[in-house]
């Protein structure tokens, strides 16, 4: 195993889009010549129940296959999940937490009673509504993930936007999610900041 393996774990509702962003954004990392793999944690399997999804980037071929239990980042796509689900469990004391919510990321780490770690957030879900005018969150929070980690660029997420739904959507859509991800990457704010 590499010493640069990127581990992300992603926690939100089933139709909120977190499977699709996982794998987006390895989708993205094979493009650019890494290694990646994504996959979907699910309970019940019903729209609104929550589920789990992961991605994992490295320059080396990865062997393992498992849930990530010690994440590098963490992205909460709703924050009703904040206090029922542990989202925070495992984050490296340098790990980076991304909410979805109209808190601050002062009152995130409060709540979460979280020591270390960098949190941030974005109301992910009105600049979804009023862009692509459905409360998906999925794409504006790959955004913010692009902003405070430099995982990839906008350029290649919205390359990929265009590959994966552009059978799936309009133009006027695929274009709402690309002002999307271009407003999370400016409207994302870390603490004290």
């Amino acid at each position: 195993m590499s010493d640069k393996l990127l581990e992300i774990r992603w926690h939100g509702r089933g139709g909120q889009g977190a499977k699709t962003a996982a794998a987006m954004v390895a989708e993205v990392a094979v493009e650019a010549g890494k290694y990646a793999q994504a996959a979907p944690e699910y309970g019940a399997e019903r729209e609104g129940a929550p589920i789990k999804a992961y991605t994992r980037i490295d320059d080396v071929v990865i062997r393992m296959h498992d849930a990530i239990y010690y994440p590098d980042i963490v992205v909460v796509l709703d924050d009703t999940l904040l206090e029922t689900q542990g989202v925070s469990e495992g984050l490296s004391e340098d790990g980076v937490l991304l909410v979805n919510t109209r808190k601050s990321p002062e009152q995130v780490r409060s709540l979460l009673k979280l020591e270390g770690g960098k949190v941030f957030t974005i109301d992910a879900t009105t600049i979804a509504i009023e862009e692509i005018k459905r409360p998906i969150p999925n794409t504006v929070m790959i955004g913010a993930l692009v902003a405070v980690t430099g995982v990839t660029d906008v350029a290649h997420i919205e390359k990929d936007i265009r590959k994966k739904l552009g059978g799936k959507l309009s133009e006027g859509m695929l274009e709402g999610n690309f002002r999307a991800v271009r407003r999370a990457a400016e409207e994302v704010r870390g603490e004290n900041g």
